[in-house]
Formats: C-alpha cells, sequence, structure tokens
C-alpha cells in the first residue's frame, strides 16, 4: 500500500467515486478501490481452529446487499447530531472483490453514506462473531461495527454492543458495552477499552466477539469477550436487564461529523470501510476450555 493512503479522489479525478462492478457491462475489469491494500488477508498469526460455521454472508457481486442486511434510512440527526443521510443507494454500499464496501461521500455540501442491519440474529444463547475489517481513518469519520437487539428494541436498556469503532481519524479503536443513559443514575452502566493500533489505515485486523449466556441462575446472565486479532482485549458480565443474546443483529455503517467527532466534517471526497470474512461461529477459537482461560486473563472495561 502507499505510505500515506489517499481516502479522496485525486484532485485531476472528478469528486464521484468509480461506479461498482456490475453497472458498467463494457468495464472489462472491476475497479480498484482507491486507497486499498492489493491484498486482503488477516493478520499474520498461528493457524486458528476451524470451529463449526453457521451463518457467513455472501459478499460477491452477484448477490444485493439486500440479501443480507436491510438498509436504515435518514439523515435525522441519529441522537448525536450526525451529519449524514443513510441511503440505499449502490454508491454508499455494494459488493466488491467477494468485500462488503459502505461507501461515505462528500461532494459538494452534501453527505450520504450506508447503515445496514443483518436479517440475521445471533439467535444461540452462546457463539462467536468475527470480521475482518479496513476501516476509513479521517477527520470527520465514524465507522462502526456493532449490535443492538432486534426491532423493536428500547435503546439503551436492551443493550448497545460495539464490537469495533474509530473515530475523528484516530489510530485507535473502542470495544464498548452500554445498557444506560449518559447521565444520572446511569452513569455507570458503560464499560470501555480502548485499543491502539497505529497500522490501522493501511492494514485490515480481525475483530472478535463471543458470547455465553446461562440459564437458571438467579442474578446472573453470563460473559462477553472482545478480540482484536485473536487477543482477548475486554470481558464484561452480561447486564442484568438486557435483551437476550440470540436477538442481537449486527449494524455496520460510517457516521459523519456529531458529537464524538467533536462537530468536525469531513473533507470532500469518499471514505470507504471494507468487511470481509465475517461468520457466525457455534465456538469461539479453541472452544470454550479457551474461552475460560482467557477470561482469566482479559481486563474489564472501565467506565466513561
Amino acid at each position: 500500500p502507499p505510505q500515506q493512503p489517499h481516502y479522496g479522489p485525486p484532485q485531476q479525478q472528478p469528486l464521484s467515486p468509480p461506479i461498482p462492478f456490475g453497472s458498467k457491462p463494457q468495464t472489462p475489469q472491476p475497479p480498484a478501490i482507491p486507497g486499498r491494500p492489493s491484498s486482503f488477508q488477516p493478520p499474520p498469526g498461528p493457524p486458528p481452529s476451524q470451529p463449526q460455521v453457521y451463518w457467513q454472508p455472501s459478499f460477491s457481486a452477484s448477490t444485493p446487499v439486500t440479501a443480507n442486511f436491510r438498509h436504515e434510512l435518514g439523515a435525522h440527526g441519529w441522537g448525536n447530531n450526525e451529519k449524514q443521510d443513510y441511503t440505499s443507494s449502490p454508491a454508499n454500499s455494494f459488493h466488491h472483490n467477494d468485500k462488503l464496501i459502505i461507501r461515505a461521500l462528500v461532494q459538494n455540501g452534501t453527505y450520504t453514506s450506508a447503515r445496514l442491519t443483518s436479517h440475521q440474529t445471533l439467535s444461540r444463547p452462546r457463539g462467536y462473531l468475527t470480521a475482518t475489517i479496513l476501516p476509513p481513518v479521517a477527520r470527520g469519520i465514524w465507522p462502526a461495527y456493532w449490535m443492538l437487539p432486534q426491532a423493536p428494541f428500547s435503546w439503551p436498556t436492551d443493550g448497545e454492543i460495539d464490537i469495533f469503532e474509530s473515530s475523528n481519524g484516530a489510530c485507535k479503536t473502542l470495544s464498548c458495552l452500554h445498557w444506560g443513559h449518559f447521565n444520572g443514575p446511569d452513569h455507570d452502566k458503560h464499560r470501555v477499552v480502548e485499543t491502539q493500533l497505529p497500522d490501522i489505515r493501511e492494514t485490515p485486523h480481525t475483530y472478535g466477539f463471543s458470547w455465553s449466556e446461562e440459564e437458571g441462575i438467579p442474578e446472573w446472565r453470563g460473559r462477553l469477550l472482545w478480540y482484536i486479532d485473536g487477543r482477548p482485549v475486554m470481558k464484561a458480565n452480561i447486564p442484568k436487564g438486557t435483551r437476550r443474546m440470540e436477538e442481537f443483529t449486527i449494524l455496520l455503517n460510517i457516521a459523519m461529523g456529531g458529537t464524538l467527532c467533536q462537530g468536525v466534517l469531513p473533507e470532500d471526497g469518499y471514505y470507504d470501510m471494507v468487511v470481509g470474512d465475517m461468520r457466525m461461529c457455534e465456538e469461539p477459537p479453541g472452544g470454550w476450555t479457551e474461552f475460560e482461560r482467557a477470561w482469566a486473563s482479559s481486563p474489564e472495561g472501565k467506565g466513561m
């Protein structure tokens, strides 16, 4: 990859990004995604075990995005004074080279992006979710890979789980758990761990999440673990009163501006989140024995 990835188009080109392959039949080869590595492999490491996969969405160009995800639409700020208008346009979400691309576009004062919610729920009382992601890293940009309960739900009391998010050009990720508001008696209902990733601009990382929900134990729900490249980075108990884990769905989006970006807006250009190798598995790498060992050595999230 180039030493300084470029997230907007070169000045000699128009602001419009390449048209996704499939909408230009006369093009012999799909256009390259600007500023992205030619290869998209998970980081090196010991070969993981191969737990049984029970859901893996196809990101083939022949599969519509809507086969696996529902587009959420609108430009109403989304509770954080965000600027983007979420659309279902193929300019903002499409498949390319067996990857899912979410593209935020800034053009002459317009801000469009995509927010996708999976049709699939976790659908198990315990399991493991993973995806490899190369996010955009720029001022005013806020990509996220996270989960909410299946609609209808009550936010935040039903729970929110952020597997990966970064914002405003910072080379770090946040792993978060929320089940309350940010004021009054709910102030301590938030847990977060920051992980520095200096190469996040150029290198895809694999973000995992495992859950184990128990039955029949008074005042006990179970345990959660967050991972980056197979390394556990945060643990938390499932909060009392939140929705059952099997009812949670996946969300993928790029927001722009808003409170987390401190009101900063991105410059004209396009900003891609490249998602690959998304899977739901019956167990985490190494099985539940390794989950127990990882739990014992993992840090708990800090209050916000």
